[in-house]
């Protein structure tokens, strides 16, 4: 199919690509992205948009309108980093030890702002962009903080947009589907109490790490033998903390991991099994067992028009063979979950390369593809000429 819409030419696309890797040289963590944020909101009143700064603290909004229309986009764009040491050595490496941006936020900013800078200078709209950088997403959920200090309240979009770029996903092609695309995450504590004792003398206790090696063979059941073979979920004990001396059975053991379902019944479904093997494993050893659930960011579900719209937007842009409309969703999370809670929107993945040499998500040999500022600015910008058309 030939591309209807030719991608952008982008005359600063050098100076884009210098402000990305600027921004990657200096990773920022979760609210404390100060130095981006005043990188960003520079760049945006550079460009003559309106800004507006402190929602979570450190977000920055960028507004540009053009024409007459009331009509009201959003695009988001996140730009925290990672608690990961860099590996790699290219002159633009984290000059920030023990901070990495490993995700491409990075990248995901630059892109935004490219948008930003060049509908600023041929609009080719009517109505009002809101360009949202967003502090916080990996794990602090700066999109709910964002919400709750009034982002949709002081910018009543009609609809919202987010992009990741997707290493193993080959460049030129986009994943833009309808319904869950990223999975909800819960965190998960479970405290075994037994009764401690000598290590020669088990017999005067109550072995909370024997009755604990049980609880986690067993919670390997709870997808396979009470959802749905239909469904999805992922239990996953990533932590046990137990004794501090050779010679005692401890009194406790802590056991901590990670629960992904995209729906919040298979959710509830999953909670209640693992309760119910806590009490029965619990009765049968004499221990006592107790579990708390962590609820962090909701399933990221994109809204079925919004997500046929993005596909004809990438359809024209890469064309149709370029855009992926039913591979498997992610059980990662995303905190662009919480605003596709409040308007209709749709998350997209942007082909990153093949991920070779360690560049996945969330690697210290991570690196962002420069070729996608082109490929991201482009999405959307188009997006937004066809969302408020001229």
């Amino acid at each position: 199919m030939p591309h209807a819409h030719p991608l952008l030419e982008l005359p600063f696309l050098a100076e884009l690509t210098a402000l990305r890797r600027d921004i990657h040289a200096h990773p920022e963590l979760a609210f404390n992205e100060n130095r981006t944020a005043d990188v960003v909101a520079r760049e945006l009143e550079r460009y003559g948009l309106e800004v507006h700064r402190g929602l979570a603290k450190t977000g920055v909004v960028g507004v540009l309108k053009a024409g007459s229309s009331t009509r009201t986009i959003g695009l988001r764009a996140d730009m925290d980093a990672l608690p990961l040491a860099e590996l790699n050595e290219f002159p633009h490496h984290s000059k920030h030890p023990g901070k990495m941006h490993a995700c491409g936020h990075d990248g995901h900013t630059a892109m935004l702002l490219g948008a930003a800078r060049y509908l600023a200078g041929d609009p080719g709209f009517d109505g009002t962009v809101v360009f949202i950088f967003q502090p916080a997403e990996e794990a602090e959920g700066g999109a709910r903080v964002m919400i709750e200090d009034g982002l949709f309240e002081q910018f009543p979009v009609e609809a919202v947009f987010g992009l990741h770029n997707w290493p193993g996903i080959p460049v030129g092609e986009m994943m833009a589907m309808p319904g869950p695309v990223m999975a909800g995450t819960c965190g998960l504590e479970i405290v075994v109490r037994g009764h401690g004792c000598h290590a020669a003398m088990p017999h005067q206790g109550v072995d909370a790490i024997v009755t604990a090696a049980q609880l986690v063979q067993a919670l390997q059941t709870v997808v396979s033998r009470t959802l749905h073979p239909c469904e999805s979920a992922v239990v996953s004990v990533t932590q046990i903390h137990a004794g501090d001396a050779w010679n005692v059975i401890p009194e406790e053991v802590v056991l901590r991991g990670t629960i992904r379902s995209f729906k919040p019944d298979v959710q509830e479904t999953v909670e209640r099994a693992i309760e119910r093997l806590c009490s029965g494993i619990a009765a049968a050893n004499g221990a006592q067992i107790s579990v708390r659930f962590d609820h962090r960011y909701p399933p990221t579900v994109n809204s079925p028009a919004e997500a046929k719209f993005c596909q004809q937007v990438a359809a024209e842009l890469f064309g149709a063979d370029k855009v992926l409309t039913d591979i498997l969703p992610s059980m990662g999370a995303e905190d662009f979950a919480y605003m596709l809670q409040e308007k209709p929107g749709c998350y997209v993945w942007l082909g990153n390369g093949p991920g070779s040499g360690g560049c996945t998500l969330h690697n210290p040999h991570y690196d962002f593809n420069d070729e996608l500022l082109t490929l991201g600015a482009s999405y959307w910008v188009h997006l937004v000429r066809r969302w408020l058309p001229a």
